[in-house]
């Protein structure tokens, strides 16, 4: 709804949608962002796959924010594994006597950044916003197979088949590829495996190397 993109990390996978009742939101995020998985299609959900999941989200993110959690939160495990990462762990802190502030406490008492206004994430991942459809920077390809599926595509969408046959690329590669390029924003999935060069920036942050 700001202009950003969602990308969420499934614990089931990404043709399953879990609750049922989130389907119409599945929709909406696959359509601005990504639903992303590394189980197989198919795959049913189950508890055991969610914590192993919580890796993936703070791999993507160039932080994690902690606002509640209970002493055996999961998100304390996807804190653990951002330090892994060498990520930054932000924390809210809360009362003592909250026993859902007890996970944020600990990982402050741990050596998480305690977070108090949000402008501190800026601050501390030297971000600047970007007005919103202003673009930031021109995303160039970074490689072979990456410019050579942007030179297929057009304003029109393209069925992955398609630009297989265009490219010349298998359809796993280019299937993997554009998956890839959506997450950084160079093509948008506009539903059914269809694919557009994104042409329009909504909202982004710009690193600001000079702090």
């Amino acid at each position: 709804q700001a202009g950003g993109r969602t990308i969420a990390v499934l614990g089931n996978g990404v043709d399953v949608v879990y609750p049922p009742e989130h389907r119409k939101l599945a929709s909406e995020i696959a359509l601005q962002g990504a639903l992303v998985s590394d189980y197989p299609i198919g795959t049913p959900p189950d508890g055991v796959n969610f914590p192993p999941r919580n890796r993936i989200i703070s791999g993507l993110s160039l932080a994690t924010v902690v606002v509640e959690a209970g002493e055996t939160s999961g998100a304390l495990i996807t804190a653990e594994f951002a330090v892994e990462q060498g990520r930054d762990v932000f924390a809210v802190p809360g009362s003592i006597l909250t026993p859902q502030s007890e996970g944020t406490n600990h990982l402050i008492e741990q050596g998480a950044r305690p977070l108090l206004k949000m402008a501190e994430i800026l601050d501390v991942l030297k971000l600047e916003q970007i007005p919103e459809k202003q673009l930031t920077r021109k995303l160039n390809p970074t490689n072979a197979v990456e410019k050579n599926l942007l030179s297929c595509l057009s304003q029109d969408p393209m069925h992955v088949d398609e630009l297989s046959s265009l490219s010349g690329l298998p359809i796993n590669e280019v299937s993997a590829t554009l998956t890839m390029m959506e997450l950084k924003g160079m093509v948008t999935q506009v539903g059914g495996m269809h694919y557009v060069a994104a042409r329009e920036a909504k909202g982004y942050y710009l690193i600001n190397d000079n702090k």
